[in-house]
């Protein structure tokens, strides 16, 4: 039975909060009776926000390897003991805290202060250190915070377009290369729908510059038969995907091998991202790298393979 609901978050943006896409939310709702949503005056789905940071705790689970069934079954206390503490107990909620430094000015809402926390590790790390070393953990604390309740849904949302605002202006700011220092590939980069995350592809896009590799990001939600024409367009060597954990695994099967047939074979595909399919299935004639350091490495062996 549907709880009805005057109140609630909208099926879209449960599907942008948690990057599970909303065909999988009804898909679970039939199968395991979970999400129970409501429905608000035009009869769309909207969902509490009980289940939404349940839904949150499960996404982050299921990118560690975790199989939906089982986990529909468990309440959040029980869902939140399952992810790797990331700081002492939190006395109030009896679930992990999660320790990070940018938290709490997100929480009072100072944005100056964690502009000046972001600027401050990029500047002692460099670019290329901040995106490998600083952005991978803050974007799970932050995650995470949400997932038990210790950030609200705008909070996160504040965080993603702050971090991206401070990389794309330091991005911004990478001399040009000479042209006699550029070196391939040609780079495009996106994700098909529904998958609806963009930093991956950020922090991907600024190894692969800083490194002189000329690199194109069309962003999320590309339809599969406009990426093959802008690989053409563009005259790319590689296509790089990215694909979360929240993503139905048949739609990720399907999309590369579709692409893998109508890409020429001399464009490479790199996908990359925490969906467990990638690491289960090898797909002939594309490279999977489930973590971000494996883009450094792939750049390599393009280029020894292609130095002649």
């Amino acid at each position: 039975m549907h709880r009805e609901a005057e109140e609630g978050v909208a099926i879209a943006d449960v599907e942008q909060a948690t990057g599970i896409a909303r065909a999988t939310l009804r898909i679970w709702e039939r199968r395991y009776g979970f999400p129970q949503p409501g429905r608000d005056a035009r009869g769309e789905r909207n969902y509490p926000l009980d289940q939404v940071r349940k839904l949150r705790l499960i996404a982050d689970l299921l990118a560690r390897g975790h199989r939906p069934g089982r986990l529909m079954q468990l309440d959040a206390g029980e869902l939140a003991l399952l992810v790797p503490a990331a700081g002492p107990r939190a006395a109030a909620s009896g679930e992990p805290a999660v320790a990070d430094p940018v938290l709490a000015p997100l929480r009072a809402h100072d944005v100056p202060a964690v502009l000046r926390l972001l600027e401050d590790a990029v500047r002692k790390m460099g670019l290329a250190g901040f995106i490998t070393e600083r952005m991978p953990d803050m974007n799970t604390n932050v995650g995470l915070a949400w997932a038990r309740g210790q950030l609200e849904v705008y909070e996160e949302h504040l965080y993603s377009e702050l971090v991206q605002q401070v990389v794309r202006a330091h991005l911004a700011q990478v001399p040009a290369p000479a042209p006699a220092a550029v070196r391939g590939p040609r780079v495009l980069l996106a994700t098909l729908p529904p998958e609806t995350h963009a930093l991956g592809l950020l922090m991907v896009h600024c190894l692969l510059t800083l490194e002189a590799c000329p690199c194109i990001s069309l962003g999320t939600r590309v339809p599969l038969a406009q990426l093959v024409t802008a690989a053409s367009a563009f005259r790319a060597d590689v296509v790089g995907l990215s694909f979360t954990a929240s993503m139905n695994p048949r739609l990720v099967l399907r999309g590369l091998e579709q692409l893998r047939a109508e890409l020429p074979p001399t464009v490479a595909i790199w996908a990359g991202g925490s969906s467990p399919v990638l690491a289960r299935h090898r797909l002939g004639g594309v490279q999977v790298m489930p973590h971000l350091r494996d883009a450094l490495p792939a750049l390599a062996h393009w280029r020894q393979s292609h130095a002649a």
